[in-house]
Parts: C-alpha cells; sequence; structure tokens
C-alpha cells in the first residue's frame, strides 16, 4: 500500500501522517487504504490523518456486521485517545461513521459522508456470482465509478483476490446484508455535529436522491454533488473532493 508504515498497536493496524487535530478515513467494502492516497498526502501537512484498516474479512462471523466494525472503530480511537474527531466514511465506512457518531459522538467534531450506505444503496449482496466469474467481477468494479477506465486491472485483480475465497464470500454478503437490514432511517436526524456531504453525480450504488435524504435529514449539513463522478469521489475526482473537503474544514470553530 503506497510508501507509508503500517504501524501497529494491540489488534489494530493503520496509518497516521501528520500532526493536528484527527481526519480519520474509513474505506469501504472493498476497500483498500490507497482509496484515500490522494486525501494522505495532501491533508497530513495540516491534520493528522488515520486510516485504520478495517478487519472487514477478519472478524468472527457473529461480528461481521456494521455493528462489529463500528464497536471495532469505537475501540481503536479509544486506545489512540484520537480527540476532536474529523471523521470520514466512504460507502460502507460511511456508514460505519454514521453508526458510530449516533453512539458515541463526545470525541467527533465533524462527520464527513461520500456515497455513504445506511439509507439506501444498491448492494453487491443482490446478486452474488458464483466465485470465480472474473468478468461479473469486472462489470461490478466499473460499476463504482462514472469512468470505467478507474477499474483498472489491479482494482478488479485485488477484488476478484478476495472474492474468490469461499468464506470471505460468506463475510461479504454478511456485511452487505447487515447495510441493509441496520438502515438508519429517521434516527440519522440525531445527528449534531456539522456534517460534509459529498456526493457523484454519477453514483449509482448511492444515488444522488440519497445524498439529498441525508441532507434532509442532518440539521447541520451542508451537500455538495460532483458531475463526472461516481461511487468514491475522493479517487475519482481527488482534486475537487479536496478543495470542497479542505473549506469545509477551515470554516469549522476552533477547539478549545
Amino acid at each position: 500500500m503506497m510508501n507509508y508504515e503500517i504501524k501497529q498497536q494491540d489488534k489494530f493496524r493503520f496509518i497516521e501522517e501528520g500532526q493536528g487535530e484527527p481526519l480519520i478515513l474509513l474505506h469501504g467494502l472493498f476497500g483498500e487504504l490507497s482509496n484515500f492516497k490522494d486525501q494522505l498526502g495532501y491533508f497530513s501537512r495540516h491534520y493528522r490523518v488515520v486510516l485504520p484498516l478495517l478487519p472487514l474479512l477478519d472478524l468472527d462471523l457473529l461480528h461481521t456486521s456494521v455493528g462489529g466494525l463500528q464497536k471495532y472503530v469505537h475501540k481503536f480511537i479509544e486506545t489512540r485517545d484520537y480527540q476532536d474527531i474529523h471523521l470520514l466514511g466512504n460507502s460502507l465506512g460511511g456508514h460505519v461513521a454514521l453508526l458510530h457518531t449516533l453512539k458515541h459522538p463526545e470525541r467527533i467534531k465533524s462527520l464527513i459522508l461520500t456515497g455513504s450506505s445506511g439509507l439506501f444503496e444498491n448492494g453487491m449482496g443482490d446478486s452474488y456470482p458464483k466465485r470465480g466469474d472474473y468478468e461479473y467481477i469486472r462489470r461490478k468494479t466499473e460499476l463504482t465509478f462514472y469512468d470505467p477506465a478507474m477499474a483498472t486491472k489491479e482494482l478488479v485483480d485485488e477484488v476478484y483476490a478476495i472474492t474468490s475465497n469461499r468464506l470471505n464470500v460468506v463475510k461479504i454478503i454478511a456485511l452487505a446484508k447487515s447495510a441493509i437490514r441496520n438502515n438508519l432511517g429517521e434516527e440519522v436526524s440525531q445527528i449534531q455535529q456539522p456534517t460534509l456531504l459529498i456526493w457523484g453525480n454519477n453514483d449509482t450504488i448511492t444515488p444522488p436522491f440519497v445524498g439529498k435524504e441525508f441532507h434532509r435529514l442532518i440539521q447541520n449539513s451542508e451537500l455538495h454533488f460532483i458531475d463526472k463522478c461516481g461511487h468514491a469521489p475522493m479517487m475519482e475526482v481527488p482534486g475537487e473532493f479536496n478543495e470542497i473537503l479542505e473549506k469545509f474544514l477551515k470554516e469549522l470553530p476552533v477547539s478549545a
């Protein structure tokens, strides 16, 4: 993964670069830390950028759920004793960030969601293929982006490798089903933190109406749409994504 050192404390593996208020980035179901490489370099000049490796496929089946991942993130934050956190999540990572902010709001200064599940998604769980169907995996990976060329062979191979293990497939389906079951709906309106929503206009997994619904439910939120962009704006249009995020962070009140 890029050229950053992966640190370890207890059972947690993570990248941490820079100084300042923590900006914690949570990846999605097929996410890798490399999804955030453009944010890591950019924001570590002014923030402590933290990328935990989420144990998507390493929890026992009972805890392979949005709730299980939320507990893991909570323990990670407590172990590292981060305060005044800007918590950012993409896709399933956004769902985990939402749940965490609802359960443990005290350390969270702001919330940033991009292509987040939690209200609605067209998941992988609907039509999961038999193992070893490379073409299917390639098509599904391309659907993440507006520009199918973003689904490089390297990325498709990564997803294919994950899904060629039978237990992994069982866990991926469990996570996808848990995300659908763990629909937060009106509960989202309890979030008090300033919230930034960055959505791709061409997101087919959590379509634009999902961003609008989050905006309606979260009182203190602002919503930005990016054209010619799919489900992972931080990868597909990093320049524009970083600009929107930087402006949002700069306008937040300074902590005591």
